[in-house]
C-alpha cells in the first residue's frame, strides 16, 4: 500500500510516524539507515503494570518502573524451590536491596523513593488501598479477583509450560486467567487514575486515545477476542467494579459499555510485554567477568545445571512480566518477518528497539506480534493468533509467500510433532 507522506511525530532519533491510510493506520519509518544491532530509539512506557497472576506467585518487581525485587541468589532459590542453592559473583548481582521502600499506605513495594514518588504523584494516590491488609469487599480489589479467577482469556496459545504454575482449577479451563497472562486489568486502572490525578486532565486523555482503540476491524468483521458475546456478564461486571472504585466525571466517558470496551480493546491491542530478571542480568554481567578459563569452564556448567534445575520447576516463568503502553513503539505495524526487536536491557519497564536486519532509510520499521514459538507456526496459525488479537490479517511478505502452502491449524502442527518423535 501507498504510504502518505505525512510526519505526524518526528525527532532526531532517526525514526517518524507516517499515516498510512485505511485500514493499516499509521506505522513507523526510518528516516536514516540502521545497522542490524543497532539501537533505533529509547522510550518509556506512558503507564505499566505486572501481571496479577505473576505477582501473585511471588515474582517480586518493582510497582512502578518493574525492575527485580528480589537478588539473583534469592531469585534463583525461588523458582529451583532450593534455599541451600548460592550463586558465586555475587557482585554481578544488580539489584540493590538497600534503596527497597513501600507505600506507606498499602504493601505496593518499589525499588527506590524515586519511582515510589513518580507512582505516587502519577496514579497511586488514585487507586492505593489504604490498608496492609485488603479488604476483598474493595471493588478494586475485587476487580484483580474476578480478572485472575474468570479468565478473559481461556485459550493459552503460547508454547511456554511450567510444572509448579499449573491450571489452579484444571476442570474449570474456561473460567480463568491463568499464566501465561498478556493483559492486566489494573492496566487499564492506572490509565483511568492517570487522567483522574493530572492537572491538564483532557490533554491526559488524548495521549491515551492517540492508541487503536477500535472494538472490531469493520471492514474484515472481526472483534478482539476479550470482546465476544462468551464474555459478556464478565465485561459488564468487571466495568461495574471499575466504576465503583475509580468512577469519576472526567473518565467517565471509559466507564459507559462501549467506552470500557474500547478501553480494553485499547490495552489488549496496544499492550507491549515487559520482562524483567535478576538471574539473567546476574549471568550477562558474568558473562563479562575476566576469570581463568577454568573458572569459566567451572561458571558456565554451574549456570547450565541452574537452567536445567528451573526448567523442572518453573518451567518457561522465570521472569517478572507486565505490560505496558508506548507510543512510539506501538506506531510499529506487525510483520512475521520483523527487521526491529523491543528489548529491555535495562531490567526495567524502559524499552530499547532495536534492529534484527539491515534497515534502509524510508524502510518501515516493523516488530513481530506473536512471540518467538508462535512465529514459528503456521501461517494459517499466525493470521488466526493476530485476528482475534491484534484485529488484522497479515499480509507481511512471509504471509504472502506461504499462502500456496496448506493450511495447518495449531493442533494438527502439534500432531505432526508428536507423530515425528514417536517415529524418531
Amino acid at each position: 500500500m501507498a504510504t502518505k507522506e505525512v510526519a505526524v511525530e518526528s525527532d532526531d532519533t532517526g525514526a517518524e510516524v507516517r499515516i498510512i491510510g485505511d485500514p493499516i493506520g499509521k506505522g513507523l519509518f526510518a528516516t536514516r539507515e540502521f545497522k542490524s544491532g543497532e539501537v533505533i530509539f529509547e522510550e518509556r512506557p506512558l503507564v505499566s503494570c505486572q501481571f496479577l497472576w505473576n505477582a501473585a506467585y511471588g515474582y517480586l518487581a518493582c510497582d512502578f518502573c518493574m525492575r527485580p525485587l528480589e537478588t539473583a541468589e534469592e531469585n534463583a532459590c525461588r523458582l529451583a524451590q532450593n534455599p541451600q542453592l548460592t550463586l558465586p559473583y555475587p557482585e554481578c548481582c544488580d539489584s540493590k536491596k538497600d534503596a527497597l521502600v513501600e507505600c506507606p499506605y498499602c504493601d505496593a513495594s518499589y525499588c527506590s523513593r524515586e519511582c515510589r514518588d513518580s507512582a505516587w504523584n502519577q496514579y497511586h494516590e488514585t487507586i492505593c488501598l489504604r490498608s496492609f491488609m485488603p479488604d476483598p469487599t474493595h471493588p478494586l480489589v475485587m476487580l484483580q479477583e474476578a480478572w485472575k479467577w474468570w479468565g478473559l482469556q481461556p485459550d493459552s496459545y503460547h508454547c511456554q509450560g511450567s510444572t509448579s504454575q499449573k491450571k489452579i482449577r484444571t476442570n474449570e479451563v474456561e473460567q480463568m486467567h491463568y499464566p501465561p497472562e498478556t493483559a492486566c486489568i489494573m492496566l487499564l486502572a492506572r490509565i483511568i487514575a492517570t487522567v483522574r490525578q493530572a492537572a491538564d486532565k483532557e490533554g491526559a486523555t488524548t495521549l491515551f486515545m492517540q492508541f487503536c482503540h477500535r472494538t472490531v476491524n469493520e471492514e474484515e468483521e472481526i472483534a478482539h477476542k476479550l470482546l465476544g458475546t462468551e464474555f459478556q456478564d464478565q465485561m459488564e461486571a468487571l466495568r461495574v467494579m471499575m466504576e465503583k472504585g475509580l468512577g469519576a466525571p472526567e473518565v467517565q466517558h471509559w466507564l459507559t459499555p462501549e467506552g470500557f470496551r474500547s478501553l480494553v480493546a485499547l490495552v489488549g491491542t496496544n499492550g507491549q510485554g515487559i520482562g524483567t530478571s535478576p538471574l539473567s542480568r546476574w549471568v550477562r554481567n558474568c558473562d563479562a567477568l575476566e576469570i581463568t578459563a577454568e573458572e569459566r569452564e567451572k561458571l558456565d556448567q554451574l549456570v547450565d545445571d541452574l537452567y536445567e534445575q528451573l526448567e523442572k520447576e518453573a518451567g518457561g516463568f522465570l521472569n517478572n512480566e507486565g505490560s505496558g503502553l508506548y507510543p512510539l513503539q506501538s506506531s510499529c505495524n506487525h510483520s512475521c518477518n520483523p527487521n526491529a526487536m523491543p528489548t529491555f536491557p535495562y531490567n526495567n519497564f524502559h524499552l530499547v528497539m532495536t534492529a534484527v536486519k539491515d534497515i534502509a532509510a524510508g524502510d518501515e520499521i516493523c516488530v513481530s506480534y506473536l512471540d518467538e514459538c508462535n512465529l514459528n507456526r503456521s501461517r494459517h496459525s499466525r493470521i488466526s493468533i493476530l485476528r482475534e488479537n491484534y484485529l488484522f490479517t497479515c499480509r507481511c511478505s512471509k504471509c504472502e509467500e506461504q499462502m500456496i502452502e496448506p493450511d495447518v491449524t495449531s493442533e494438527e502442527e502439534m500432531d505432526e510433532d508428536e507423530e515425528e518423535e514417536e517415529d524418531e
